[in-house]
């Protein structure tokens, strides 16, 4: 862990000068790390705290970074940020991306849908010749993401409001699996597929908007809360004038609580984290679609590879139960979780909870920075189909 602070010396003819509080702490993690998705992922994780007022009305701040190569060839560099101004006037969350990646994808909705017909109801395979996929179909894309949220807090209350610019391009998709030659056994994947019913082009898309936000935020600490509150709501409306390739709006809702079952070991609580992500109108591109592991953070679905479970509409639950090791001190603590995912499907008749596919796992903290909190953390995950996940990073999942 490298800290980085300073203080003012005086000399032998005046007085000597407090000392500066030092407020910015630097972890450059390395990044050893296995998943559904990569593979093996070796590089730099940094991570950073820092207070940009006074700390007892400023919440601290943080930064979390990436920058990976994995054994599928990938590249995934990140930029995530939860910034609080002096006395909390303002918050800012920052999230920048660029993949140069491959994913899977199984069509939508929740379920076993990997063992159906790729059509997902856009084609009824009576009828004609395609070949229905019973196995991940694999994708290689690039993808570009800026999004920026500006609240603003509402007087001395832990309430904010705000609007934010959001953009996300893919482009330079490749569907591995996608064979449409004429004169062979042609295959159809449920990317091709949804593109061209919902006059997508295949290869490239765009979501381009603004948002409207509200936020209430108790949380003593952002990183790694004992006690507080979060709830938040983003309304985004996609406009093809903001340069996005359809008319879209989209709808996120977020809570998270936590319930301590020892007051005199704040560590020991259980924690709960839900949120629903739903397309309110227009069509929205297949990978923009709301799917597990694409919240903020990419701490969504332990277990399952990003984008495992996608649809219209898509709903969350993970709760975590949190417990220090030692007797008398902080540094190492365990955690257990579980979480469930359901995603719907209109065209097929998959909707919201015909499906719940849940997860569980185990974890392993360690403190390492006891002023902000900051944990290092170590999970293993098991879920269904087979999936199952090794995560290694910095602060609480939620």
């Amino acid at each position: 862990m490298l800290t980085v602070g300073g203080f003012a010396q005086g000399d032998d003819a005046s007085p000597p000068k407090e000392k500066k509080k030092k407020n910015l702490s630097i972890v450059p993690l390395p990044a050893i790390a296995a998943n559904p998705t990569a593979g093996w992922m070796f590089g730099v994780a940094p991570g950073a705290t820092w207070f940009l007022g006074d700390p007892s009305d400023t919440h601290l701040s943080s930064f979390l970074g990436t920058l990976i190569y994995t054994t599928n060839k990938q590249w995934i560099i990140t930029g995530k940020a939860n910034t609080f101004l002096n006395h909390d006037a303002w918050n800012l969350l920052t999230d920048i991306r660029f993949f140069v990646t491959s994913q899977p994808t199984y069509g939508l909705g929740t379920g076993p849908q990997s063992a159906k017909p790729v059509s997902n109801g856009f084609i009824e395979y009576t009828d004609n010749p395609y070949n229905p996929i019973s196995t991940e179909q694999m994708m290689n894309f690039n993808y570009f993401r800026l999004h920026q949220t500006f609240l603003k807090r509402i007087h001395d209350s832990r309430f904010f409001t705000g609007v934010g610019y959001h953009f996300d391009r893919h482009y330079d998709i490749v569907d591995n699996l996608l064979n449409l030659d004429p004169n062979g056994e042609q295959t159809l994947t449920s990317h091709y597929v949804y593109s061209v019913a919902k006059g997508f082009d295949p290869t490239a898309y765009t979501l381009s908007g603004f948002s409207l936000n509200f936020l209430y935020d108790s949380r003593d600490n952002a990183v790694n809360p004992y006690s507080g509150r979060y709830a938040f709501a983003n309304i985004r409306v996609n406009p093809e004038f903001l340069g996005s390739t359809q008319n879209s709006s989209l709808l996120w809702l977020e809570y998270r609580d936590y319930i301590h079952l020892n007051k005199e070991r704040p560590r020991h609580l259980i924690g709960f984290w839900t949120f629903g992500w739903f397309r309110l109108s227009g069509n929205v591109p297949y990978m923009d679609l709301p799917a597990v592991g694409w919240d903020q953070f990419g701490r969504s679905g332990r277990a399952y590879t990003q984008g495992r479970f996608r649809g219209e509409n898509l709903m969350y639950f993970e709760s975590e139960y949190r417990f220090p090791l030692q007797r008398h001190k902080e540094r190492f603590g365990g955690v257990v979780f579980v979480n469930g995912t359901t995603a719907s499907n209109a065209d097929a008749g998959i909707g919201l909870f015909k499906y719940v596919d849940p997860a569980y796992g185990v974890g392993l903290r360690v403190m390492i920075n006891s002023k902000s909190r900051a944990n290092l953390n170590i999970d293993y995950a098991w879920g269904k189909y087979g999936a199952q996940g090794f995560y290694f990073g910095l602060n609480e999942v939620f």
